[in-house]
């Protein structure tokens, strides 16, 4: 029989991930203006994916991206800006 105790949950490692993002949705919001930047919550109430609404459009072409993590929405939103400027070329 084992005499070692079973591990336990660190909710100093929870809050060090709540924090990490939260700091790249701040900066996912200053990065991408054009955008409104939130996360979603799962149906257990838990924080789920990385979503951006387009609010100019010249931010972007979807009215709507979603992405899995806070990395895949930036690379996202960089893409969108590149199809903004070639959708819609700029007129004097």
């Amino acid at each position: 029989m084992s005499t070692e105790r079973p591990t336990q949950a660190n909710p100093d490692a929870y809050k060090a991930d709540t924090e990490a993002a939260e700091k790249a949705l701040a900066e996912l919001r200053r990065d991408f203006t054009g955008h409104r930047i939130w996360r979603a919550t799962r149906w257990d109430g838990r924080l789920g994916d990385w979503v951006a609404s387009l609010h100019d459009p010249h931010a972007g072409v979807d009215p709507t991206v979603i992405a899995s993590d806070h990395a895949a929405l930036r690379e996202a939103l960089v893409n969108e800006a590149e199809r903004a400027k070639t959708a819609r070329p700029r007129t004097r």
